[in-house]
């Protein structure tokens, strides 16, 4: 399917701010929806922000939207998600992950490559 990389992780304070990156390759990145996933210890993974094919809709979970933003650059292959307003809430291993057909949904079964993983901490 697609290889995805993720990078941007950290420790920073609450009220401050973070970029992810997710890199992928192996395929056409432009035919993939892209999701950003979070998994917090003793929590299930879930649902963070989504992005179509072509970066013209996005998707958000209702515990970030508004802090957080989505962004894709194909002709980097690149996705991104910034995030803004941080609390000690959004701490978690943060994951992007891909999907062939395009539309955004929320579970995580429905993508089929994942990233490894970078932890995000938000301290108090």
């Amino acid at each position: 399917q697609v290889q995805l990389v993720e990078s941007g992780g950290g420790l920073v304070q609450a009220g401050g701010s973070l970029r992810l990156s997710c890199a992928a390759s192996g395929r056409t990145f432009s035919y993939y929806t892209m999701g950003w996933f979070r998994q917090a210890p003793g929590k299930e993974r879930e649902f963070a922000a989504a992005i179509n094919r072509l970066g013209s809709t996005t998707k958000y979970a209702d515990s970030v939207k508004g802090r957080f933003t989505i962004s894709r650059d194909n002709a980097k292959n690149t996705v991104y998600l910034q995030m803004n307003s941080l609390k000690p809430e959004d701490t978690a291993v943060y994951y992007c992950a891909a999907r062939s057909p395009n539309d955004m949904v929320v579970a995580a079964t429905g993508y089929h490559s994942w990233g490894q993983g970078t932890q995000v901490t938000v301290s108090s």
